[in-house]
């Protein structure tokens, strides 16, 4: 289920490596610094595009599903529960809700189910994610991969403490390099 954000082809292209000795390198941080992008960002961008993404909750804000993997790209099916998820019923679109494309959201129209408050009262089937990474993105996923090539395999900082002493400083979210975290910042979601 989980997809690499970027191919090993795409890094070279990027890189302008042309020979195959760093290949199994770049193909084990792939997955890695990927990964590591979708936690801080907060959503996954590519996992859901082919395959169904399953959400339920217990009520709505406002009556609306906001989904956690943008941008929705279709909303299967839209389904409701009185008896705390045992059985479902599909509620119709139109009728009883309608998506709202614009802001990744399907919202109730229709009673009983506006401000029905149940544990696993609502059950949305969707696609979402990107067909083709957005480029800024991609090019913060390479230059991640680039900058943890160049410290050894991890994402980290040295420090000289002393001519004979060198410290590692493992990076977090918080301390990446300022161009790269420009961008995730730009593509981490808010959600409740």
């Amino acid at each position: 289920m989980a997809q690499n954000l970027i191919s090993v082809a795409e890094y070279k292209s990027y890189s302008g490596i042309s020979s195959t000795n760093q290949d199994a390198a770049i193909a084990a941080i792939i997955p890695k610094v990927s990964d590591l992008v979708k936690s801080i960002c907060r959503r996954t961008f590519v996992d859901y595009v082919d395959d169904f993404r399953i959400e339920i909750k217990r009520s709505l804000t406002n009556n609306r599903f906001l989904a956690r993997e943008t941008p929705v790209l279709n909303v299967s099916s839209v389904e409701f529960s009185e008896n705390f998820g045992k059985t479902y019923s599909t509620l119709v679109e139109y009728q009883d809700y309608v998506v709202d494309t614009e802001n990744d959201a399907v919202e109730i129209i229709a009673y009983p189910y506006v401000d029905y408050n149940k544990v696993n009262a609502f059950k949305v089937t969707y696609n979402a994610g990107y067909e083709i990474l957005p480029e800024d993105l991609k090019m913060a996923v390479m230059d991640l991969i680039q900058y943890s090539l160049r410290n050894d395999s991890a994402v980290h900082t040295t420090k000289t403490i002393s001519p004979n002493t060198m410290q590692i400083e493992y990076v977090s979210s918080t301390n990446l390099p300022a161009h790269i975290k420009r961008v995730l910042d730009l593509h981490t979601a808010s959600y409740d």
